[in-house]
């Protein structure tokens, strides 16, 4: 191997190899024999594209140039089109409206509300009618979250008018038929409260005109997290609850919650967008479920009447399982594989993938693998990470020099970081920096009173397990104590400028859309985070010293360290002023500081070009500050103050 400085090591993952060959993978949706699924296409402006997969094996786009799938319910959307019979129904990020697309025809509009937006589309075949949820804006106050069906006309170009089913919660997600049609269920859940908090489940019977009356709530409160409810081919209703304190399968018998497989493991996810799926039930009775330990997911069967039979997979990660008649499909990733869309065989169990995310340009002497690495943190806890280690099959590193290391904060912060092979951060390993993907305390994936540790502690538990991650590492004589970079995105950029401003172990962070004053996102967010501060950081204003203590911009005095900043020029939930504060104050004070923006882009970059552009910014800013010479020409950044 060649000895080489680490940060400058020739890698084929480059940018371009990032963005033009790989795509995101989204809800999959089955009729019959056809498997639909979304695809996000950076090459394409990030414009997001319905492909269907017939039973013979080819795949086709479905989406005409001029329209992308997405819905803005909850600005992050999901749960954007469904299909029945080949008819398709989706949601047009443009214009957030519905259309119908019958086979080989072009989509036509049928609803016509331009203050409304639609999500979690559920086909009533009975009343040939969606289901959705309804988010109708207007110019003054929060918008009003319904449940609506909305008729599909029988004229090709006649547009519907949505009729309200259910109201008066702030939020609803998961209309479910039963398979009868004659019962519909779904979750609510009111403020302070996001749906990893608290939800209800309830169910209601439909009239003769397919209204619900006699709703009752089964289960869920304030204090318990119900996920996905689902009806059985035989009318049992199913559905994921956290009253254990796991997400855990259970079987709705009325108001009482039969447990199915009582264990330590997570079988939910958090709902920060419609339609998620941790597991599905076929035409026999049987469950597929996904269900996570120690941040690895496996699959799961259970038979009637048994307990779970684990199912052996690759797979580290998994989601999005779906069933018709006797076919499991399912989103899948490993740490040596991108994400793909993977049918089981129903007679041998053997895995077919359909799609992949892209073709990874490396070999497997070239994949950093993820190393669980669970570390002592605060408070006398423990915090959970992935370790990568740098990793090039012809490189090594400098006799005498240690790697720099870069500490990725997820976003969120109620979310979780996933065991899959990551291109973005292969770039870092195969140029020969560590990589410390952090589940700080508030993550998912290990309990409910894990991801409740964070309660009241934003800023600072979160922050604190980011630090405790470098500075074991560093203990362990695995890194170099003088490169220490951290990165993150939304909430993990705030993370990030909160440990460079009260913490010395970094000397570099990029912050990509990053949070730098509370205050600002307490007065200026959208609904469904409009209390999430109040339950991370303190009920606002009566908390306001503590957001101030807490939030970078006010404490600029105490920041010596260079900072990349990342923004979106439309992004409507952590706006630009909270970057452009952040980056004015450090011009002022001197420090080493950039800032890139992206005038298209919303709350995550889409487009091809800005993501390379960030990428390579980034890269390029680390050279500067740590000194190591690319092995690469990249357009320079400006940096002020350098």
């Amino acid at each position: 191997m060649t000895p080489r400085a680490y940060g400058s090591w020739p890698s084929p993952v480059t940018a371009d190899a990032i963005v033009q060959g790989s795509i995101g993978l989204g809800d999959v949706v089955l009729d019959g024999a056809d498997t639909y699924w979304t695809e996000a296409r950076p090459s394409d402006a990030g414009r997001v594209v319905l492909v269907r997969r017939s039973a013979n094996g080819e795949c086709a786009d479905c989406t005409p140039l001029a329209h992308s799938v997405g819905s803005r319910v909850h600005e992050y959307g999901g749960g954007a089109y469904t299909v029945a019979q080949g008819v398709m129904y989706y949601v047009n990020l443009h214009d957030q409206q519905i259309y119908r697309q019958r086979p080989g025809g072009p989509p036509v509009a049928l609803t016509a509300q331009p203050n409304a937006r639609f999500a979690d589309l559920c086909w009533d075949g009975q009343r040939q009618r969606l289901l959705a949820v309804c988010e109708i804006h207007s110019e003054h106050g929060e918008p009003d979250n319904l449940l609506v069906a909305i008729p599909a006309p029988s004229e090709p170009s006649a547009v519907a008018e949505p009729v309200v089913l259910v109201s008066g919660a702030d939020f609803y997600s998961s209309p479910t038929l039963s398979p009868d049609g004659q019962h519909l269920v779904w979750l609510s859940w009111n403020h302070p409260n996001r749906p990893w908090d608290g939800t209800e489940l309830w169910r209601a019977e439909l009239d003769a005109a397919g209204l619900p009356h006699q709703a009752q709530r089964l289960a869920g409160g304030p204090q318990e997290s119900i996920f996905q409810p689902q009806w059985g081919p035989d009318q049992r209703l199913y559905c994921v609850s956290d009253r254990s304190g796991w997400w855990n399968l259970y079987e709705c018998q009325g108001q009482h919650l039969e447990p199915l497989c009582p264990m330590a493991a997570e079988f939910g996810l958090p709902q920060w967008v419609f339609a998620m799926s941790t597991y599905a039930i076929n035409d026999d009775g049987v469950i597929y479920a996904a269900y996570c330990q120690e941040g690895r997911w496996s699959l799961g069967q259970i038979r009637p009447g048994q307990r779970l039979e684990p199912l052996t997979t690759p797979y580290t990660q998994i989601d999005g399982l779906r069933s018709y008649g006797d076919r499991l499909v399912f989103r899948a990733g490993a740490p040596d594989q991108m994400s793909a869309i993977v049918e089981r065989d129903p007679l041998d169990g053997t895995l077919r993938t359909l799609r992949t995310a892209g073709s990874a340009p490396l070999n497997a002497a070239a994949i950093a693998r993820p190393v669980p690495m669970r570390f002592p943190t605060t408070q006398g806890a423990q915090a959970h990470a992935f370790f990568y280690p740098p990793t090039h099959p012809d490189y090594q590193g400098l006799p005498g020099e240690l790697p720099p290391l870069m500490v990725i904060s997820h976003g969120g912060p109620t979310a979780a970081t996933r065991m899959a092979l990551n291109l973005q951060i292969q770039f870092w390993t195969s140029r020969g920096f560590a990589v410390v993907d952090v589940n700080y305390r508030g993550s998912t994936g290990y309990g409910r009173a894990y991801h409740q540790a964070l309660t009241g502690g934003w800023g600072e538990v979160d922050v604190a397990d980011c630090v405790a991650a470098a500075e074991y590492l560093i203990a362990q004589g695995r890194v170099d104590p003088q490169r220490c970079a951290i990165r993150g995105r939304s909430a993990g950029g705030y993370s990030t400028l909160a440990a460079l401003t009260f913490h010395r172990v970094f000397r570099a962070g990029a912050s990509y859309y990053g949070i730098s004053d509370l205050e600002t996102l307490a007065r200026d967010t959208h609904k469904f985070e409009a209390r999430y501060l109040d339950q991370l950081v303190g009920p606002y204003p009566e908390a306001r010293e503590l957001y101030r203590q807490r939030s970078p911009i006010h404490h600029i005095d105490r920041l010596d360290a260079p900072i990349i900043f990342f923004q979106g020029l439309q992004d409507q939930v952590v706006p630009p002023n909270q970057a452009e504060s952040m980056v004015e104050a450090l011009r002022a004070k001197g420090l080493p500081v950039a800032y890139v923006t992206f005038a298209e882009e919303r709350h995550g970059f889409k487009q091809a070009a800005n993501i390379k552009r960030a990428l390579e910014a980034e890269l390029y800013f680390y050279a500067q500050v740590f000194n190591f010479p690319l092995a690469e020409t990249i357009e320079p950044v400006l940096i002020d103050n350098v």
